[in-house]
């Protein structure tokens, strides 16, 4: 009986030595393969929040480009629809033109005679429109009618005074819209106030690209704006040349305004003539067009003679710089 209960016992301690291990060896494995800390899956966490953050900027901006690009775009299949149909017009008429030309083929001598009366018929044509229209007759568009636009760039220095933005804005509205009709597609343009302040920021020193969409842009924005003004072309009209000058680019500034309260006149042409100097054939890469508002005839309008100075300095600027100079008769 002594010796069974002996093997007993014996065994069952060897059994408690192999749970032990057993369970030794699971903490062993346990501590070996924990080797990522909670921080470092925090920090992953937080890292790719940021980045899809950024990937939704990325696209929220790229949406944004795509609108403006689709507009453009669309602005230019209207314009390829109207090329194509006037040139299916122009290709109509040439084909009746040529139709003609073979069934009227004449002699030599009879195409002598039929110039002659041509030119006979234009000159007496000619005359009995000056008997009629007189020899002041100006175009109804004589707002805009003399100025050469052969630029392909052009520039706007407006004039954001209280007088021209109390009294002449719309006008100024219709004379920007009327000008631009004049150049259907140019390189670049760009708008500043007499101060040099510009109308789009963002474009400093740039040109603003040609769109139909952008010129709408530009009009709209010019409806509310309003910035600081002394009432003195000047620092828009210098700025703008010093800035934009290219001997390589034709380039048109248009100034539009009502006064100049500068000091000296030929100051200011000397400036002018220094910054836009005359090449070798005795013309200047940047020509200088202007339109003047009488706000100063307003009743409601304080009367000085900024009016009338303004319109000194750009009649002399606009002839030394190859340009125009328009005086409207009315404001509103």
């Amino acid at each position: 009986m002594r010796r069974q209960r002996r093997e007993t016992e014996a065994f069952s301690l060897s059994f408690l030595d192999v749970i032990c291990c057993g369970f030794g060896a699971v903490i062993l494995l346990l501590m070996i393969t924990k080797t990522v800390q909670p921080q470092i899956l925090e920090q992953s966490s937080i890292t790719l929040e940021g980045r899809v953050a950024d990937l939704q900027n990325q696209l929220f901006e790229i949406r944004g480009e795509t609108a403006i690009f689709n507009r453009d775009l669309n602005a230019k299949q209207e314009q390829l629809s109207d090329i194509k149909e006037r040139i299916a017009i122009m290709r109509s008429r040439l084909a009746g033109l040529n139709g003609r030309l073979e069934d009227d083929k004449v002699s030599r001598s009879s195409d002598s005679i039929i110039i002659e009366q041509l030119a006979e018929a234009k000159q007496s044509l000619t005359e009995e429109m000056q008997r009629l229209l007189g020899l002041q007759y100006q175009s109804k568009n004589n707002l805009v009618a003399g100025i050469p636009v052969d630029s392909e760039y052009i520039i706007f220095v407006i004039d954001t005074s209280g007088s021209m933005f109390s009294y002449a804005w719309p006008r100024m509205l219709r004379e920007m819209e009327n000008t631009l009709s004049l150049y259907p597609e140019v390189k670049g343009i760009q708008v500043l106030n007499d101060m040099g302040n510009y109308l789009f920021s963002r474009y400093r020193g740039e040109w603003i690209p040609d769109t139909p969409a952008r010129r709408q842009i530009i009009l709209n924005n010019l409806r509310t704006w309003n910035p600081f003004s002394n009432s003195s072309p000047v620092e828009g009209l210098t700025q703008a040349i010093r800035s934009f000058y290219d001997p390589q680019k034709k380039i048109s500034v248009y100034v539009l305004g009502d006064e100049f309260s500068g000091e000296s006149i030929a100051r200011v042409v000397d400036t002018v003539d220094q910054l836009n100097s005359e090449l070798a054939d005795g013309t200047r890469k940047v020509r200088i067009h202007a339109v003047g508002f009488p706000v100063q005839f307003s009743p409601e309008a304080y009367t000085n003679q900024t009016g009338v100075r303004f319109a000194t300095l750009m009649r002399e600027l606009t002839f030394r710089n190859g340009g125009t100079f328009v005086g409207l008769n009315d404001y509103r």
